[in-house]
């Protein structure tokens, strides 16, 4: 299962005035901070909500049961912001490790919440059983085409915004964004996964030649904490030599007061992690490379920030 650059410019198209253009930040010379914090729900994952559920309004798919989704937190936002903006019911499963911001944002969205299951894996199980009997159209938090497709609308801003640069780096969760900044750039830029060492799920699927389940901790849990890469995110990466590295928590707690301490921007652990990469030395880009970093989500407790 593949997504093409293709794919992602008709999403671009078909999202335009429903996802922000956000902003590109020159932090110094030669890195750039991609800021999908202020996008709709504080994350990147309203553009991948809106282009599914357009593409399949569409189609004439679009049911009046509305829309259902697992999450750990970020994409059960962007699909409950999704919905209000069509005009749907939204009803999302979140696992008990979700963070309590998140919670309470879904609420305020007026989306039914239901928490259930250790990690995103068990509510996930339980979001398909309920979908089956409703009739919802599932939005996938990575693995569908259309929703990895509107992911990648990231990576196309930072070429248009940047004039172009040589690496960007990617938080890696189920492996939405990944596959889709990959297929956006469609070989005019470097893809550097970045997972929390205590995360490894892209990390350990390359090495094993396909997806193979992992342990869930640590600090990036809530927004990282897919046990199993998406095929979708496999195939992608894998057939485009994408290069996998590991951060631990420490850094990636460090590269979250970063964020704020010098550019006032919010970020939660997994916005965070891609920066960590630099920071701890897991990426080392060459004299002169430009780097963009994506700085993924914002939804996150500003009392923890300083």
């Amino acid at each position: 299962m593949s997504v093409s650059t293709e794919d992602v410019e008709r999403a671009a198209v078909r999202i335009a005035g429903h996802a922000r253009r956000t902003p590109l930040l020159e932090a110094e010379p030669g890195l750039l901070l991609k800021l999908e914090t202020v996008q709709h729900s504080g994350s990147f994952k309203a553009r991948g909500g809106f282009n599914r559920a357009l593409a399949a309004r569409e189609a004439g798919d679009l049911p009046e049961a509305g829309l259902i989704a697992a999450s750990g937190g970020n994409h059960g936002l962007a699909v409950a912001h999704v919905a209000r903006a069509l005009g749907l019911r939204a009803e999302i499963f979140v696992p008990t490790v979700s963070s309590p911001v998140k919670v309470a944002g879904l609420r305020a969205l007026e989306a039914e919440v239901t928490q259930t299951g250790a990690i995103y894996a068990e509510a996930y199980e339980a979001s398909v059983k309920r979908a089956a009997e409703t009739g919802a159209l599932e939005i996938h938090a990575y693995d569908q085409p259309d929703v990895v497709a509107g992911q990648g609308t990231v990576g196309l801003e930072v070429l248009e915004q940047s004039g172009g640069v040589d690496t960007v780096l990617v938080a890696v969760g189920g492996g939405g964004l990944v596959a889709g900044v990959t297929a956006a750039l469609g070989g005019r830029a470097r893809v550097v996964a970045v997972e929390p060492e205590r995360i490894p799920t892209l990390n350990r699927a390359l090495a094993a030649g396909g997806p193979v389940r992992v342990e869930v901790s640590g600090v990036g849990a809530d927004a990282l904490g897919a046990s199993l890469i998406g095929r979708i995110a496999y195939d992608v990466t894998s057939a485009a030599g994408v290069e996998s590295v590991l951060v631990p928590d420490e850094a990636i707690v460090e590269a979250r007061h970063e964020l704020w301490r010098s550019y006032r921007v919010a970020a939660e652990h997994a916005g965070a992690a891609a920066l960590a990469a630099l920071r701890c030395g897991a990426y080392t880009p060459a004299p002169g490379e430009r780097v963009a970093v994506i700085v993924c989500g914002a939804n996150t407790d500003p009392a923890t920030l300083a």
